[in-house]
């Protein structure tokens, strides 16, 4: 289905497989996605799979600090792609449109989609 991999922050090098269900990302142990980031809500953005729209979709639990996804606000709910980027605190997730196997395998496609995007050209 879909994953997230928390590529920076106090849970760094984490990966959650999402399914269909709605998951709550936040400071409070209660939540499936828990961050320890200071910055973090105790409920801080929801992450909930639309299927009259079929995809999923992210929506700020209206958190002190505020939900970016690909460096703009979310003020609505917001459609989720594939590489998206959402920052909460002073943590980064990446969003997967499918699973893994393992936490290994979502991390080495975040590498090599790290590596597409970089120039291809050289500064002198």
């Amino acid at each position: 289905m879909s994953s997230l991999i928390v590529v920076s922050g106090p849970n760094q090098d984490s990966y959650y497989p999402l399914g269909k269900r709605t998951m709550v990302v936040g400071r409070d142990q209660a939540c499936p996605i828990q961050l320890t980031d200071g910055k973090v809500s105790r409920q801080h953005v929801q992450i909930r799979f639309d299927a009259a729209k079929n995809q999923h979709v992210v929506l700020d639990m209206k958190s002190a600090n505020g939900t970016l996804v690909n460096g703009r606000a979310v003020n609505a709910e917001t459609p989720l792609v594939d590489g998206d980027e959402i920052t909460v605190g002073e943590s980064r997730l990446v969003f997967f449109d499918r699973e893994f196997p393992d936490k290994a395998s979502a991390f080495n496609s975040w590498k090599v989609m790290g590596q597409r995007s970089r120039a291809t050209l050289e500064e002198r």
